[in-house]
């Protein structure tokens, strides 16, 4: 008597396994791309829609208590992002790459012929006053943005990032991320200077 089993019934068990496999090995395959997209690159160069729109409406109230150079600083509005070049940067004392970029923007302060400005995200008052007292302020005016509405109106995806505006009050270009070193000197200055020179 032949104990062969039926014809048919010795693939079926291959075949069951790679049909449970298979949800698995798509997804660990997205996953890898998924993953491969957000930790490689540069992420500096994310794009923005706002990129060639004119900057938001906005109009923050200054960090009291906040001076430089023994004068009170002032508060920030999109009124004053016309006429000339504008480099903002979104900040908070609780935000560590912050800390990490914040000599690079020092260092970006003593340029000439644009103008430095903070936007002070989501942060305490006292303690934004001590972050600038005790790293320095390069900022010329920082607005609060104490619930977070003037950052979405940017499109900002979290702290830091930087904005180039131009002299027509059209954003030029962002930067996500802490600034470093290689970012200032090649992605950053350079757009700079390029909208500095734009309609001159």
């Amino acid at each position: 008597m032949s104990t062969d089993a039926p014809m048919g019934s010795q693939p079926a068990r291959p075949r069951r396994r790679l049909l449970v496999l298979l949800p698995l090995i798509a997804f660990g395959l997205l996953a890898a791309l998924f993953y491969g997209r957000l930790f490689s690159g540069d992420p500096s160069r994310l794009p923005s829609a706002l990129i060639g729109r004119e900057a938001p409406v906005f109009d923050l109230p200054a960090l009291e208590g906040l001076s430089r150079d023994g004068a009170p600083v002032p508060g920030l509005t999109s009124t004053e992002l016309k006429g000339g070049v504008t480099v903002l940067n979104v900040f908070a004392s609780w935000c560590g790459p912050c800390r990490d970029e914040h000599p690079f923007l020092v260092q970006l302060a003593k340029q000439q012929g644009f103008r430095l400005v903070g936007l002070n995200y989501k942060d305490d008052a006292e303690n934004a006053r001590r972050f600038l007292g005790r790293f320095g302020n390069p900022f010329a005016a920082v607005g609060v943005d104490a619930n977070g509405r003037a950052a979405i109106d940017w499109g900002v995806y979290g702290v830091p990032e930087t904005f180039v505006i131009g002299k027509d009050g059209r954003i030029a270009y962002k930067y996500v991320g802490p600034i470093d070193e290689l970012g200032l000197k090649a992605r950053l200055m350079p757009e700079i200077v390029k909208a500095m020179a734009a309609g001159s």
